[in-house]
């Protein structure tokens, strides 16, 4: 081969090689993530759905792409974040909490959702049932309402001379109403008197404890909701300057000071929800995928604040924990 010719040659492959890689980035599929939080709240979680997305043999930048809507605790911006999803014409959207399943749902009928729940989705008209979703959506869902009994039962077991509960709640959120008449019906057995604290927004957080200022109570319960999770740090502060004991349904609670939590493992389940995910890149169908239920539960308490507040935890209730931080 003369040399010109070599030189024409090598410069065409030369030219070859970006259209080659743009066109394989182009057939890389594309994840829409979408959630009501922030990224600095959920970044454990986005790690425990990563994980998942391994299982199948997805890794985020070298053969899938991942483009991410952060709501920041505005909800009302989930329905444009979820159409500007559709209109990109994402692969798969993973709708990471309850409220960005909805968005999700109402924006489309035919890009796959995978969601990562507390409510019930056949309640919530995310899935005609959970063995047979029907439809573009599935998922997994975790208890949320119906442990309302149970943390308010620890509360009792910790303090059982404690008449006067709070229970902060974000009414905004879907599963609330039950959550709230679980914990109403668990005190009427034994005896406790319930004063339900809303806060739709962390501003209203501060007023709540305010009134509490105003009106003791002998003990807190909060709530589930992806906005008292992300404001996790400021409910212990305030629990902290008022020396209120609290329980919370999330262990992040517990290991930013928290005085005890009991819940779902959110770690967990938003690893199997990026296992769906990649079943879905792979191609199979949400009617066909049932709702998984997560069932692995964490109770976790922490010594350090209990010193601080002078309580002392029942040895039956320390034998149960699954993690004591000292």
């Amino acid at each position: 081969m003369r040399r010109r010719e070599f030189i024409t040659l090598l410069g065409g492959a030369a030219a070859a090689w970006p259209l080659a890689a743009r066109a394989q980035q182009a057939a890389m599929p594309v994840i829409g993530f979408l959630s009501s939080s922030a990224l600095a709240d959920r970044a454990r979680y986005l790690t425990a759905f990563r994980q998942g997305l391994r299982e199948p043999g997805y890794v985020e930048g070298q053969n899938v792409a991942i483009e991410y809507r952060w709501a920041q605790d505005q909800v009302d911006r989930l329905p444009d974040l979820a159409a500007d999803l559709v209109r990109r014409q994402v692969t798969v959207i993973a709708a990471h909490d309850t409220p960005s399943a909805i968005a999700a749902k109402a924006a489309t009928t035919t890009i796959p959702i995978v969601f990562a729940s507390g409510g019930d989705p056949v309640k919530l008209g995310l899935v005609a049932s959970l063995n047979r979703p029907g439809g573009n959506v599935t998922g997994v869902t975790f208890v949320t309402a119906e442990l309302g009994a149970k943390l308010l039962g620890l509360l009792h077991e910790l303090q059982p001379g404690a008449v006067r509960v709070g229970v902060l709640v974000d009414p905004n959120f879907a599963p609330t109403q039950s959550f709230v008449s679980d914990v109403q019906a668990a005190a009427l057995s034994i005896g406790k008197q319930i004063e339900v604290l809303e806060a739709p927004t962390g501003r209203d957080i501060d007023t709540a404890f305010a009134r509490l200022a105003q009106k003791p109570i002998d003990a807190l319960l909060v709530g589930p909701s992806p906005l008292l999770d992300n404001r996790r740090v400021q409910i212990v502060t305030l629990t902290t300057y008022h020396r209120v004991p609290a329980i919370d349904p999330l262990r992040a609670f517990a290991e930013v000071g928290g005085l005890m939590s009991y819940g779902t493992s959110l770690s967990d389940a938003y690893r199997q929800a990026g296992v769906y995910t990649g079943r879905i890149l792979k191609g199979e169908k949400p009617a066909e995928l049932p709702v998984m239920q997560s069932i692995k539960f964490e109770f976790v308490i922490n010594l350090n604040t209990a010193k601080a507040f002078g309580l002392s935890f029942p040895p039956g209730l320390l034998a149960i924990a699954d993690e004591v931080i000292e």
